[in-house]
């Protein structure tokens, strides 16, 4: 109890209170206090606050009942308890836990979509557990409610996310195995987005001429058309990444897994005409010099102006990977093999999409030598 407070008795034995006030209002307000005997050794504790707890002598008694029959701990042993089971749950390796030590060890995953993910879909209902405490049929009810409201690839990427951060502390040790696979739903969702040569040449014209629209983004497009980066390796791209010398790019946790070098090609010549930020690392940073998080905007405003298909018809930087693809593919003079590390796709099943364009090519080709000796 507060000093210099008198203490005014109730109606019921054992429950007094002071008249104090409120901490967020500042009005008067009653704190409640009970007095009982438990097993022989005498309580006098705070019950509660009449503003901020909704306590009054009715509930003031109610509570030292409950504590002196034993169905509630006093506050010293609760609060004692409270403590040894943050403890408990801080010695071990739940997914919580270990999620926050893979985005230490990740920072470029902060404030992107894994975080966002995560802090939806699977915090409540997985962050308090060790994985050695997930059975299948988590995972299947995981999977079945997020089914309801999301799109197939969406739910595929939550779990795909929980696999990596079990793995991520299987590999280190923290936790066993689990005794299941997470088996990721199969999803159809391979698509090819081209630009015909019209549209390609009005983005062309828009990236290089359009100095009315974002610079940055103009840069990144061009870039992505160059090279076929994704949008977060361009976002994570740093001035140190970039080797002029031997003329690389090296692209730093790509998605298909260790970092890798591209040859930079034609993009040397943005990096050089690019002036460098006093006040970050970052080739394009975001604000404040920080890792650049989105340029849906901007990217939606170069799309109108070239006349491109709206929304996912044709998905600005990601599509114009999926066009430096197809043209090296269809060019006739790239192996699929180079296009696999042009592309840093770890598996050459991921290349596969576009061997049908250079089997057109080939097939053309075989035509071409037909043509010629028929008119010999």
């Amino acid at each position: 109890m507060a000093r210099g407070f008198r203490e005014e008795k109730t109606r019921n034995p054992g429950v007094t209170f002071i008249q104090g006030k409120s901490k967020a209002t500042g009005r008067a307000e009653k704190i409640y206090y009970i007095t009982y005997y438990r097993q022989g050794k005498r309580y006098h504790e705070k019950a509660g606050r009449e503003g901020v707890d909704g306590m009054t002598a009715r509930l003031a008694n109610n509570l030292r009942a409950a504590r002196m029959e034993g169905r509630e701990l006093p506050n010293v042993e609760r609060r004692a308890a409270e403590v040894r089971l943050k403890a408990e749950v801080e010695g071990r390796w739940t997914i919580d836990r270990l999620w926050r030590e893979y985005l230490s060890q990740k920072p470029h995953l902060k404030g992107g979509n894994d975080e966002y993910r995560y802090d939806l879909y699977l915090k409540a209902p997985f962050g308090g557990k060790v994985p050695g405490e997930l059975v299948p049929l988590d995972v299947d009810r995981l999977r079945m409610n997020l089914g309801k409201t999301l799109a197939p690839q969406t739910v595929k990427n939550v779990l795909e996310l929980l696999r990596r951060i079990v793995n991520f502390g299987i590999k280190r040790s923290l936790c066993p195995p689990l005794a299941f696979r997470i088996i990721l739903p199969k999803v159809n969702n391979e698509t090819t987005e081209d630009l015909s040569p019209e549209q390609l040449g009005r983005l062309l014209k828009v990236l290089r001429e359009g100095t009315h629209l974002h610079e940055d983004t103009r840069q990144i497009m061009l870039l992505a058309l160059l090279t076929g980066m994704r949008r977060g390796e361009l976002f994570r791209l740093t001035w140190g990444d970039l080797d002029f010398q031997r003329g690389f790019i090296r692209i730093r946790d790509p998605k298909g897994g260790t970092d890798q070098t591209i040859p930079m090609g034609d993009a040397r010549a943005i990096f050089q005409g690019k002036v460098r930020g006093k006040d970050g690392e970052y080739v394009f940073p975001g604000r404040k010099g920080k890792r650049r998080t989105s340029i849906n905007a901007h990217v939606n405003a170069i799309k109108k102006a070239a006349g491109l298909p709206p929304g996912r018809e044709f998905r600005g930087i990601h599509g114009l990977r999926h066009v430096f693809a197809s043209m090296l593919a269809s060019s006739g003079e790239v192996d699929l093999y180079t296009l696999q590390k042009m592309l840093t796709h770890k598996s050459p099943l991921m290349t596969q999409r576009y061997s049908h364009l250079r089997d057109e090519t080939m097939k053309h080709a075989a035509s071409v030598a037909g043509k010629i000796i028929s008119e010999a």
